[in-house]
């Protein structure tokens, strides 16, 4: 029985990795943006192990939603699960970065760095992540005009790379990026043809399958078969270049 906490769990993929993770005897930590949210997941509470509250759009409650995990204890696996698609335009999280960035980049990076050290990481990346670009001088949008596309793409790139990087600097730990697919989700649209049940049983699989073929590291998965990432994902210049910029927006140093 492993032990594992999964970002943005209150639908979609993640609430499927977590159903299907409990329905195999683990013990699960869910998340949710907010109290309204979790409402969503009340008839989940009697069988999770405990539900986080937190916006990951926010700096401060990114933090606090270590914190809670760290009180918990330590996890086995962490699957950060959570991601937004589509913003009209850059806006502005309480810090000043566009929501995209903050979500599907900041969050996970300042978790990787706060949340105690698990024995698994798995990150939700997206086959857009190809077009994602290698430009990291303006990843916060201040000189560009806004493109949401491009904006998740590089996001995507973004997350897939941090997955590489944690491999690379800790071989101790089985850090994995998956693409789910576009699947059938409230984010990929009720007519997405890819298939829901692959785009989770990758996550759980590799959070918590004794399978020797789900003990490998740094690899970019799709429907259980490693498939070759962008070329920046495993360019160690890229990952440093990355790993750099994100340290000097959130304050805190992954490595």
């Amino acid at each position: 029985m492993s032990r594992v906490f999964i970002t943005g769990s209150t639908d979609g993929l993640g609430l499927a990795a977590a159903r299907t993770l409990m329905d195999e005897g683990h013990e699960v930590v869910l998340h949710a943006r907010s109290n309204d949210r979790a409402s969503a997941v009340v008839s989940l509470r009697s069988r999770a192990l405990a539900v986080i509250i937190g916006d990951l759009s926010s700096d401060a409650e990114t933090r606090s939603i270590a914190e809670q995990v760290n009180q918990i204890g330590r996890m086995d696996a962490v699957i950060h699960n959570a991601g937004i698609y589509s913003e009209r335009s850059r806006g502005n999280t309480p810090e000043g970065h566009p929501k995209i960035l903050a979500v599907n980049t900041l969050a996970p990076y300042l978790l990787t760095a706060l949340i105690d050290r698990p024995d698994r990481l798995v990150y939700l990346t997206s086959g857009m992540h190809q077009s994602g670009g290698s430009s990291i001088d303006d990843i916060d949008w201040k000189r560009r005009a806004w493109n949401t596309s491009q904006a998740y793409s590089e996001s995507k790139l973004h997350v897939a790379t941090i997955a590489a990087a944690v491999a690379r600097h800790w071989p101790d730990v089985l850090s994995n990026a998956v693409d789910p697919g576009w699947v059938p989700t409230k984010m990929g649209g009720a007519g997405a043809p890819d298939d829901l049940q692959m785009g989770h049983e990758t996550q759980t699989w590799l959070a918590t399958s004794d399978d020797e073929d789900a003990k490998i590291n740094g690899a970019y998965w799709h429907h259980r078969q490693q498939r070759r990432p962008a070329a920046e994902v495993t360019d160690p210049d890229y990952q440093d270049r990355l790993m750099d910029r994100l340290a000097h927006l959130t304050g805190v140093r992954l490595f």
